[in-house]
């Protein structure tokens, strides 16, 4: 169980490195989105485990690592429009 909430905790810290390099400028704190990516997936593991139980390695995974990428997309700023002349 400890070694599934670590591994989750790092698949969520990749998903958010993962955010930050693909989108940079778009998020306020770098730090925060990599807590919040870790934390996200490491909840979002054992709340799989605990629903479906052990032997399920492979969509904890998978699941945790959607947790993680909802909730770091919710920490994305809105791009700056340009104004275009004329309007």
């Amino acid at each position: 169980m400890l070694g599934e909430a670590l591994g989750s905790a790092l698949l969520g810290l990749a998903v958010a490195l993962a955010a930050l390099r693909w989108l940079p400028g778009r998020f306020t704190s770098a730090p925060l989105v990599l807590a919040t990516g870790a934390v996200a997936a490491a909840v979002g593991g054992l709340v799989t485990r605990a629903v479906l139980g052990p032997g399920h390695l492979l969509i904890a995974l998978t699941l945790a690592a959607l947790v993680a990428a909802a909730l770091v997309s919710l920490l994305l700023t809105p791009r700056r429009r340009v104004a275009q002349p004329g309007q």
